[in-house]
């Protein structure tokens, strides 16, 4: 099927972890061999995915515990709430290490490089469009 990718479960163990909320639990580690000669775009987007979404839901828990607080108020930085703090920095941390084993220096450089690979993404799609004819106005 094409996205995806050949692979075999090379081995498995697990790790265990400290949760955001303190609570201890484990990650199980998969080591996979991917097919030779492959893109592995799809692979790692796949990784992200996995990893990211429970981070980001991390975000939204913290948030939900503030139900009367505005968003302005809760990304206020000096009334940030420390858990909702920590959240977005555990994610923060993960988008990083999906782009640049080192992270970002500053928040600034974190934009710039994202914007940057939007803008890349982006730049297909906006040729597509522009090769596509134009639709004539209705009388």
């Amino acid at each position: 099927h094409q996205g995806r990718i050949a692979y075999r479960l090379s081995t498995h163990r697990y790790k265990p972890l400290t949760r955001l909320d303190n609570s201890s639990g484990f990650i199980v580690l998969l080591v996979e061999q991917k097919s030779a000669g492959r893109d592995l775009e799809a692979a790692r987007v796949q990784a992200g995915t996995y990893f990211l979404e429970p981070l980001a839901q991390a975000v939204l828990d913290a948030r939900g515990q503030y139900p009367d607080s505005t968003l302005a108020n809760l990304y206020d930085p000096d009334l940030m709430p420390p858990n909702l703090r920590k959240a977005h920095q555990a994610l923060d941390r993960a988008v990083d290490r999906l782009y640049r084993p080192k992270g970002f220096a500053s928040e600034r450089e974190r934009v710039q490089h994202l914007l940057m690979r939007y803008s890349e993404m982006r730049t297909p799609l906006d040729a597509t469009a522009a090769k596509m004819p134009k639709r004539r106005p209705r009388r």
